[in-house]
This record gives structure tokens, sequence and C-alpha cells, in this order.
């Protein structure tokens, strides 16, 4: 009888294979994260104006914040296939469990790893609650939806993804819960601490539990070329949503778009929809070409790019935490070369709101890109080995939250 139970116990072997995409895609998305986080500390022009601004930006600029906006979504979906994946190897006590107690990791690492790695300031005068937490918040959610039978699931995700733009109506500014749930907020704690809702939970945990929906057809048992054709119908419905959506700068619009005086200003502004929180035009600009990439990751050959994003893919978490602190480490290296000290990044508030204390720091475009471009081959070998050790330890369940 006990064998029986051990055994019962152990995660089913036909699911235990990876689907090469899916570790293709987050690794991509890691990687264009790690941009984003290095262009906030690096970029001399970001410390100025928006990225997004249309009455100051200029294309370069624009697109790299603007191909940035997939890496939220693509995190909250594709975790929700995971843990699809992980209650098939299992069973849904086990992954009602994992999800709960893993929530409850990423709120924590949020607070006070994250939160220090940002800004290495010991006294916490300013914590903000980004990706990782929400990511943390939607997995305790999941731990009891995935009770729920799929089709209910599905129509839950439905509901969230589009109407949640409907709670746009209630402006209950000042509200802690209500932050939590859908409004950014700003919260002032005594006379030094800042609290920022940066992440309300509406609508990743729609995106969240849609992709714990389609993790049916991302299952190795499942059709191929059935999954290639539905993921297609949905990126090209999806974008055409978008369009649709956009144009007529109405529902779904949090942040209408403008005409200005040039097209590319006018298309910087169509093509920038509120991320905060987001809104269902910033769902379906993201979400549907996610989904034709996918198609296409299914059919592509495996390239030396594919194989090294694999490595990024593999360890998507491991990374996220690494790379926030050696890109401030190196940012401190740069300050006390440059001439403002190791001491400027010491920071009391994001380094966004500093422009004037650090004007002259940081590298105009091509050296920023350049230099992130080093920052990625110097984590490659990292990630690679730390891969290497999970795949060769995977009886050490600690591993599985990294």
């Amino acid at each position: 009888m006990h064998k029986v139970g051990y055994i019962c116990k152990q995660p089913r072997l036909d699911f235990m294979k990876r689907i090469d995409s899916l570790d293709i895609l987050k690794g991509a998305i890691i990687v264009l994260m790690s941009l984003d986080h290095f262009r906030d500390y690096f970029h001399y022009e970001a410390f100025f104006y928006s990225p997004t601004d249309p009455e100051k930006t200029n294309s370069i600029t624009f697109f790299l914040r603007w191909i940035t906006h997939y890496c939220a979504p693509v995190f909250a979906f594709l975790a929700g296939i995971s843990a699809d994946i992980i209650g098939k190897k299992y069973d849904k006590s086990y992954l009602s469990k994992f999800l709960f107690s893993r929530g409850l990791w990423l709120v924590f690492v949020e607070f006070a790893i994250l939160n220090f790695g940002w800004r290495f300031d010991v006294e916490f005068n300013y914590i903000v609650f980004q990706v990782i937490w929400m990511l943390g918040i939607c997995m305790i959610l999941m731990s009891g939806l995935v009770w729920m039978k799929k089709r209910n699931i599905f129509i839950f995700s439905l509901v969230v993804i589009f109407g949640h733009n409907l709670l746009d109506l209630f402006n209950i500014s000042g509200n802690l819960f209500w932050a939590i749930f859908h409004q950014l907020e700003f919260f002032s704690i005594g006379d030094s601490t800042t609290l920022v809702i940066a992440y309300p939970i509406f609508p990743w945990i729609g995106l969240m539990s849609l992709g714990y929906f389609f993790g049916y057809y991302f299952r190795i048992d499942f059709s191929p070329e059935k999954r290639i054709k539905l993921l297609q119908t949905l990126g090209l419905c999806f974008v055409g949503g978008f369009f649709l959506v956009r144009f007529l700068n109405s529902y779904g619009n949090s942040k209408p778009w403008t005409h200005y005086e040039t097209f590319s200003q006018t298309l910087f502004s169509f093509m920038d929809p509120q991320k905060y929180p987001p809104s269902l035009a910033y769902l379906l600009m993201t979400l549907g070409p996610v989904f034709i990439l996918l198609a296409l990751l299914e059919t592509s050959k495996k390239t030396l790019l594919s194989r090294i994003l694999m490595v990024f893919g593999r360890v998507p978490f491991f990374f996220y935490i690494l790379h926030i602190y050696f890109i401030h480490l190196f940012a401190m290296l740069v300050a006390e070369i440059s001439g403002f000290g190791w001491r400027s990044m010491i920071l009391k508030e994001p380094i966004w709101m500093l422009p004037s204390k650090l004007e002259g720091f940081g590298f105009p475009t091509f050296v920023m890109l350049l230099l992130w471009v080093c920052f990625v081959i110097f984590m490659y070998p990292i990630c690679k080995k730390f891969g290497d050790y999970k795949i060769n330890n995977k009886q050490k369940k600690w591993l599985s939250y990294l």
C-alpha cells in the first residue's frame, strides 16, 4: 500500500517533456524585459522624458519601450499554461498547494528582495509592487480557481479580460483594496515611505486563468497541427480586435489616442494604449502577436538564437532576480567612474524620478544597446549553469521556486 501511494504522487512521465516553443518565448520575453530595465538605468534620454510621449520621443526610443509592453502579458499567460502542465504532472490538490505557496513566495520576493535590488535603500522608503507581486497574487487566486471546471474558467477569463474596463466607471481613489484590484495608486505610509500599487491584479488574473485553460492545447499529446491553427486564428482575431477597439477610441481605451500634426506622432499615440492598469486595447495589442509568434515557433527550425533563448527561458525567474541586482551594481560602477559617485545610485525613489540629480548620466541609444547586448552575453553562462543544475537535480523541490 505504501508503494502504491508513493507511485501516485510521482509526476506523470507523459507530460514531462518540455515544449520548446514555450521556452523560446519565455527566453525572448525575459531578455526583452532586461532591455527595458537596462534602459531605465542607462538610456540618457529616459531621464528627461517618457519614451512614449508623442511630443518628445523618436521612433527608436518609442520602439525600445513599446516592444517591452509584451513582457508582462506573456509572463501572466505562460504562468497559466505552466500551472496546467504542473496539474497534469501531479494532481489538482498538489497544484493548488503549489500555486498558493509559490504565490506567497513571489509576494515576499517582490517586497523584500526586488524592492531592495531596484534601489539598494535599506530603509525601504519607496516600495513598488510590480510584475512579480502581480504574478504572486494571481497564483494565490489561481490556487482556488483551478478547482473550477475548465469551461467556467474560460468564461471567467473572457469576462475579466473583455469586461474589466467597466470598472473605469468607478474612481475610488485612496482605497488600498480598490488599488490592489484595479487602480494604480500611490500611498504615503508614515513620514517617509511611499507604497505604489503599480500592477493591480485586474485583468492580469484573467490572462493567467486564460493561459491555464489553454494549457490543454499545449500538452505533449495534443496535435501540433491543431495547436498551430488555433494560435493563428486567435492571433489574427486579437490583432483585428485591437485595431477595431483602438479606432473606435471609446470602450477599452482608458488612454485615448490623439491626432497630432505629424503622422509619426499620431502613430505613437495610437500604438500606446494604457498599461497601468492594462486596457483591453493593450491586451489585444500584446496577446495577438504573441499567439501568432507561438504558431511560428512551432514550425520554425531550431537556430543558434532559439537555443540561446531556450537557456534563458528555462530559468526566467532566476534571470529576473539576478538581472536587477547586476544592472544596479553596474550602474553604481558607471556612476563612480563618471563622477557622480556610487552613492548616487542608492535611491530613495525610482531612478526615473531623479533627472535633476543625474543630469548628464547615461549613454546614447547605440551605446546603451551595445552594453545591453554585452550584459545578456554575460548572463548566458550563469543561466546555462543553473539550468543544467536544475535538470540534473529535479528531485530537489526547492528548485521549482527559482
